[in-house]
C-alpha cells in the first residue's frame, strides 16, 4: 500500500480551459508542474486522487449561489483537463461539490482503505478549495506537502498570503525539487 497519495484538486476545464467558465491563466500555467508532479509520483508509487469539482445539472447547490455558474455535470467544464491523464484501473476520481476535497466525499475512506499517512496537495484555488483541503487534512492527522509551484489562484499575494499560512499552522509547502527529494530520501 502507498504511504503517500497525490491529490490533485480541481484541475478541471472549467478553470484550465481558456473557453472554462472561470478560467484563470494561472491554472492554466501550472499545468505542465503537476504533470511532473504526477509523473514523479506515479514513479514512486503513489496513490493518486483527482479532485472534480462538479455540481449537478438543473439542482440547487448553495455554492453556486454565491459564485458564477461552473463545473456544471454534462458540459464538460467538471471534466478533468485532458493533460492530466487518469489511470481509469489505478487512480481514484472523486467528485465533490464544496471547498473541500473531504466533506461530503470519501475521500477519507479511500486514504485509510489505502494506509495513507502523507497528502500532497496540488491544484487550484489555493485560497478556497486547497486550503480547505488543506485544513481538513491536517485535522484528519495527515501529514500535508502543498507543492508551491503547482497551486494558483487568480491574485498572487492572496496565493502567497495562503502558503505562508498553509506552511506555518496545518503542513509543509515545498518546492517540487524538495518534493523529488523527499521522494529519494524514503521520506514520501
Amino acid at each position: 500500500m502507498a504511504k503517500t497519495a497525490l491529490i490533485i484538486v480541481d484541475m478541471v476545464r472549467d478553470f484550465t480551459s481558456p473557453d472554462g467558465k472561470v478560467f484563470y491563466p494561472q491554472n492554466q500555467a501550472i499545468l505542465p508542474n503537476i504533470q511532473k508532479v504526477l509523473a514523479k509520483c506515479r514513479e514512486y508509487g503513489a496513490l493518486i486522487i483527482f479532485i472534480r469539482n462538479s455540481y449537478r445539472k438543473d439542482k440547487y447547490d448553495k455554492n453556486l449561489q454565491t459564485m458564477r455558474v461552473n463545473c456544471i455535470e454534462g458540459t464538460g467544464g467538471d471534466e478533468i483537463d485532458p493533460s492530466l491523464k487518469v489511470d481509469p484501473v489505478k487512480d481514484y476520481v472523486i467528485k465533490k461539490r464544496r471547498y473541500s476535497s473531504f466533506f461530503g466525499t470519501d475521500l477519507d475512506l479511500v486514504l485509510r482503505e489505502n494506509g495513507v499517512k502523507n497528502v500532497i496537495v496540488v491544484g487550484t484555488k489555493t485560497n478556497c478549495c486547497i486550503r480547505a483541503t488543506v485544513t481538513d487534512a491536517y485535522y484528519l492527522n495527515y501529514e500535508v506537502y502543498v507543492v508551491s509551484e503547482c497551486v494558483a489562484t487568480n491574485d498572487e499575494t492572496v496565493n502567497r498570503v495562503h502558503l505562508e499560512d498553509i506552511n506555518k499552522y496545518l503542513g509543509h509547502v515545498v518546492t517540487m525539487d524538495e518534493l523529488f527529494e523527499k521522494f529519494e530520501g524514503g521520506i514520501l
